[in-house]
């Protein structure tokens, strides 16, 4: 047996939950059908359930076999304001019914840039409007390129920024692998993880060893032509991870030194998700550029790019149609982030998302007390992540069969999550109530003890 002799042996879960067949008939049977079409690589989340949605409402999803599940997705982060919220609904009606494409000027997409505006960082006041996140991002490197007539960029490891090919020079994982070439003048330096220091330091004794190598990096791997350095305030496809407050100070510092742009990408962490309105709030960090995305949409597809109007006035990026998006602030985008703001803002779900978050974050806390392979429980917000490991010693990740096990032992007691990896990603929407919070954790903490009786980690 591993050495944990530190966890706590885990009781029986206080009350079996009802179990379903996941998928259900109806559900396998249009998911096959269509896979006839649908080409592979879609989100493992559907790809592994299987379900067919019907409807869903705020943060419950109806399959067609009538199946209720909890979400604790949000469509990985896009779904801020939950399922088919009223809000969201009335603005699209109202707006699908008078203009839905163009360029040009409406009143709600107006209203929406000047409500947005006035949250972001000081000296960041105009934004451009695309559709995706990778897509802003590439954007956000071009406006660097025309900022600064540099042309390099430097990412960490562990960071996600999209799939595109401008940007996945950038990407860690296995998203990257027989991708290349990739673009010249990409380069990484370690993110402050530091569960899984890379160095097996402790912060903070470590020094910041993460911060000295990112200067390594540009003494040694670059030609000194920065344009900008792109650092998630928090990152969350590697896991959720929290970085220590002295390595953003660091990394902003360093921008400066080089003479590049700091781009904040807060495409996944921002707009309320970690319980502040832009994770970049928690550390008091002033970037240069920022890309927004996900949550601003209320689930519409929309994502910008945020600076101030000297950089956006560089050129060839500040040209007529220099940085222009056929579908970017779209009428219908307009309107949806419209709506996302008002609900934000008039539904507290900023302030929402840090008090449930809290509740969340402590009730895993105490799950992970009882079970001996889950090493570390972390998360701001409503943004949580939970690493699960084979030993706490080494903390070499859990099998893949085991996390694997455990969606399906928590999809089939009405829970959808990201349970999938050794890593649990918590990104429910931001209208999750404490009581759904804590019925979540019920359902996770009752799939732990089904995996550990199954696999034999008790």
């Amino acid at each position: 047996m591993n050495d944990l002799s530190s966890a706590k042996p885990s009781p029986a879960p206080k009350r079996e939950l009802p179990r379903r067949a996941v998928p259900g008939p109806k559900s396998k049977a249009i998911f096959d059908r269509e896979a006839q079409a649908m080409a592979p690589g879609l989100q493992s989340i559907a790809l592994f359930s299987q379900i067919v949605v019907d409807h869903a409402q705020g943060c419950t999803i109806t399959d067609v076999d009538g199946n209720e599940y909890l979400d604790f997705i949000a469509g990985i982060a896009v779904g801020s304001l939950g399922h088919a919220h009223p809000r969201f609904v009335a603005r699209l009606k109202e707006q699908v019914e008078r203009v839905t494409f163009g360029s040009f000027t409406t009143e709600a997409r107006a209203n929406f840039l000047e409500r947005i505006a006035a949250t972001l960082p000081e000296g960041i006041t105009h934004l451009q409007l695309f559709s995706g996140g990778a897509e802003a991002v590439e954007a956000a490197f071009r406006l660097a390129k025309s900022a600064t007539k540099k042309f390099e960029f430097i990412g960490f490891w562990g960071g996600f920024h999209g799939k595109s090919q401008g940007v996945i020079g950038l990407l860690g994982g296995s998203y990257r692998n027989h991708q290349g070439p990739f673009p010249p003048g990409m380069h990484h330096s370690p993110y402050a993880n530091c569960y899984r220091c890379p160095w097996n330091l402790q912060h903070p004794s470590c020094g910041m060893a993460c911060a000295e190598h990112l200067r390594n990096v540009i003494k040694n791997d670059t030609q000194g032509e920065i344009a900008a350095i792109i650092i998630e305030p928090m990152q969350g496809t590697a896991g959720n991870v929290i970085p220590p407050d002295d390595f953003i100070h660091a990394v902003r510092e360093i921008a400066t030194e080089a003479g590049a742009l700091l781009i904040a990408d807060e495409i996944l962490v921002g707009f309320g998700r970690t319980g502040k309105m832009w994770a970049s709030e928690h550390f008091g960090l002033k970037p240069d550029v920022m890309t927004i995305g996900k949550g601003i949409g209320g689930g519409f597809p929309m994502s910008g790019v945020a600076s101030s109007l000297e950089n956006m006035s560089a050129t060839p990026f500040g040209e007529p149609s220099g940085s222009s998006s056929s579908y970017g602030g779209n009428p219908l985008a307009g309107a949806a982030g419209l709506a996302a703001m008002e609900a934000l803002t008039e539904d507290n779900l900023v302030q929402n998302s840090a008090r449930v978050g809290a509740v969340m974050l402590d009730a895993m806390k105490k799950v992970q007390e009882k079970y001996r392979f889950i090493g570390d429980v972390r998360g701001r917000g409503l943004m949580i992540g939970v690493d699960m490991v084979a030993d706490r010693k080494t903390k070499a990740p859990l099998d893949k069969k085991i996390t694997r096990a455990l969606f399906h032992e928590a999809l089939e007691r009405g829970l959808i999550t990201m349970s999938y990896s050794n890593v649990i990603r918590i990104n429910p929407p931001l209208v999750l109530t404490e009581d759904e919070a804590l019925q979540g954790v019920d359902i996770l903490d009752q799939s732990f003890a089904a995996i550990a009786q199954r696999f034999g980690l008790d």
